[in-house]
């Protein structure tokens, strides 16, 4: 190989890129990791789920000192917010995680090349790091699409990463606004919202549809809003944005029921538009070598990752699917492994989800409203933090651990958490997925005491009707 020619080339640097490049070339792969950034990490590690996870521990710690930390006996006087400060640190998190991916590609000997990646040909990438700068022609065998996605419009309302701001915007506050319009209740809008009301912010959250947190559970949804509103911010559902004017002054918002009807005007200093992500394909080439989206601007795949264009792959957000960062790295793994003969998979039953407010909020696998509809008898098993007695010593007692099983063989389907590290909690039950397990074996395994994790425990003995501690 030449520093030009490689068996691999990947486009872009994000959580499934540059470990897709890492995974091939620890399988002896020579491989090159083309991102148009400098800084490697993608939109997760650089404007998304890394900062904005600084930034809600941050605010968690705030939050805790101003109201919680009492009850504790801890005492605090004149409990003050130094915005700067926090911002700091945030950005300190994401450049040491940026630098520690461009460690990890040295380390593992791929080549990082900084620029902006066409697909002008059969296993031919140009790259340019700005328009009028030389272009770069790399050659491979492969090629590895992963470029993610962006902020998806809202049509009537102009981004301008002011006034108006997409989760980018909305990490880098100068100020803390008075007033803040969430649109959307997705996993993003709801942890930023969280942010800002619990740095001081008056939060609204409009959603097109009548629950929040749309494809989790219904009963989780119902139960974070109840604690989501308990905490400050306020919902108006089954509503729309129509509008939205901009002035130096603020955001004036038209809003309309969602079914029709008459609108109405509402006021925010910022206004943040989360109602989802698209594909990030614009300018990548894909129709010089023809390869295949779908009607949504997906790049369609087979079952190995591969578009419909012979050696050429794409993995990630870039895709569909759950548009979640450790989605696009199993997917890294997967196509790297079938590229070295192996036989890479994804099991995207068990591929949890996590909203990060706190209490967190965590899914896997099937919901009730989805068994429901394939017709699947199920049994569920509920249990509940208020009698888990590590919650009791922490003062974290909101929320439950529902497990769904298949009334006929016991297999697990689906495991729903509201409470305190339900992140972490869910891990127990990705791996009891993954190996088929049955309700009955989380039962029977044994759970240390006091800890959140024998709530998962209790709710896989509810599902046979023999919880003990409730």
């Amino acid at each position: 190989m030449t520093d030009t020619t490689f068996d691999l080339i990947v486009i872009g640097g994000g959580p499934g890129g540059y470990v897709a490049a890492i995974r091939a070339a620890q399988l002896g792969m020579d491989v090159a990791c083309v991102d148009k950034r400098a800084s490697l990490g993608g939109t997760c590690l650089n404007v998304g789920c890394i900062p904005s996870k600084a930034l809600l521990q941050s605010s968690h710690h705030y939050e805790s000192a101003r109201h919680d930390l009492a009850a504790h006996g801890v005492k605090l006087a004149n409990v003050g917010l130094d915005l700067g400060a926090m911002m700091k640190r945030k950005d300190t998190v994401v450049d040491d995680l940026t630098k520690g991916s461009e460690f990890l590609l040295k380390k593992n000997k791929v080549t990082h090349v900084v620029g902006t990646a066409v697909i002008t040909g059969a296993g031919q990438v140009t790259v340019a790091k700005s328009p009028r700068a030389k272009k770069q022609v790399l050659e491979a065998e492969n090629l590895l699409i992963a470029t993610g996605s962006d902020v998806a419009a809202l049509p009537g309302v102009a981004i301008d990463e002011a006034r108006i701001v997409s989760s980018t915007g909305a990490l880098a506050l100068k100020r803390v606004p008075k007033t803040l319009v969430v649109v959307g209740a997705g996993y993003i809008g709801l942890e930023l919202g969280s942010v800002w009301r619990r740095l001081g912010a008056e939060v609204t959250v409009i959603e097109f549809l009548d629950h929040i947190l749309p494809g989790m559970d219904r009963e989780v949804a119902r139960q974070m809003q109840r604690i989501l509103e308990r905490q400050g911010l306020s919902f108006r559902l089954a509503s729309k944005v129509a509008s939205a004017k901009a002035t130096r002054g603020g955001v004036t918002l038209g809003i309309e029921p969602a079914g029709g009807g008459k609108a109405e005007a509402l006021k925010a200093d910022v206004v943040l538009v989360s109602v989802g992500r698209r594909p990030y394909t614009a300018g990548l080439g894909l129709e010089t070598v023809g390869v295949a989206t779908d009607e949504r601007g997906f790049i369609t795949v087979g079952s190995d990752f591969q578009t419909n264009v012979a050696g050429i792959f794409a993995i990630g957000d870039v895709i569909g699917g759950a548009m979640l960062a450790h989605k696009a790295e199993d997917e890294g793994v997967a196509v790297a492994e079938i590229l070295a003969g192996q036989s890479g998979h994804v099991n995207y039953e068990a591929v949890p989800g996590v909203v990060y407010t706190w209490p967190e909020a965590a899914a896997l696998g099937k919901t009730e409203d989805a068994l429901k509809a394939e017709g699947v008898a199920y049994v569920a098993g509920k249990f509940p933090f208020t009698a888990n007695a590590r919650a009791r010593c922490n003062a974290d007692t909101e929320g439950f651990v529902k497990i769904l099983a298949d009334a006929a063989t016991d297999r697990i389907l689906g495991v729903h958490i509201v409470g305190p590290h339900a992140g972490d909690l869910i891990q127990e039950a990705v791996v009891a997925m993954e190996f088929g397990a049955s309700a009955e074996d989380l039962a029977r395994s044994c759970h240390g005491h006091p800890g959140l994790a024998e709530s998962v425990k209790e709710a896989a003995l509810a599902v046979a009707g023999r919880a003990i501690h409730i």
